[in-house]
């Protein structure tokens, strides 16, 4: 059995009840289907995230089946889970963790309205005024990556970062969130497949009205700053350029 601090070993028990928990989250909102989709969560103060195991039904997941890795995705030996191979997306997952330090959270689902975006290779337009709220601008597309190496991990990171999207269409596959925790990200992850929906059906009706950009910023800001109980802004450094809006 690994050696960890007694506040280490509290933080890994803590993300491990809260992303096996979570799963459910994703079968609640209708974004996965049998085994397929993952999600992860980096274990605060060490460099160490938990992650589902591989092909294990939603119905199956608890807090002790869920797998504890190091941050270049090697599973920790001699601990819960770790009998399990985990994720296939463990590399994906790691890649970000190393590159983007304010990521605690990452999710990939292959909900059906974003991914018919990927598959086109279409960013979401931002025409709704709830996902200037959540992303800032549209949803961007990243390229076509083969699962399992760090590929999809990187066309993550490279497409995301300086953007002020969570989320993520990685052509011709899914979605990948990121957030500040693996709450965040599923929010993202939902709010992502709630907007590629809303904006097809609106394109079946003719052609969106585009959001000015200066009032996406405007709407951005309130929400992730002024909005809720208690706001802490945007995950990472957001500016207002026309990069960030993309």
């Amino acid at each position: 059995m690994s050696d960890f601090t007694p506040e280490v070993q509290e933080a890994i028990d803590r993300v491990r009840a809260d992303v096996a928990r979570l799963h459910a989250e994703l079968v609640r909102y209708n974004l996965v289907v049998w085994t397929g989709g993952n999600i992860s969560g980096r274990v605060p103060g060490a460099d160490l995230f938990v992650i589902k195991p591989s092909g294990v039904g939603y119905d199956d997941l608890t807090p002790e089946n869920q797998i504890l890795c190091d941050l270049d995705g090697n599973v920790i030996p001699g601990t819960p889970g770790s009998d399990r191979s985990p994720s296939s997306d463990t590399a994906a997952h790691a890649y970000v963790y190393r590159n983007m330090p304010d990521v605690g959270g990452v999710v990939h689902t292959h909900s059906t309205y974003a991914t018919a975006w990927a598959a086109r290779g279409e960013a979401v337009p931002c025409v709704i005024t709830g996902q200037a709220d959540e992303f800032g601008g549209e949803i961007p597309v990243g390229p076509f990556a083969i699962i399992g190496d760090d590929s999809i991990g990187r066309g993550i990171v490279a497409t995301l970062t300086g953007h002020r999207s969570r989320a993520v269409l990685m052509q011709n596959h899914g979605v990948f969130t990121i957030g500040k925790d693996a709450k965040d990200a599923v929010k993202a992850a939902v709010m992502a497949e709630d907007s590629a929906r809303t904006v097809h059906i609106s394109r079946q009706l003719g052609e969106p009205i585009p959001i000015p950009p200066e009032s996406i910023d405007r709407l951005f800001d309130r929400y992730q700053n002024v909005y809720g109980q208690t706001p802490q802004g945007a995950l990472g450094a957001s500016g207002t350029d026309e990069g960030d809006r993309q």
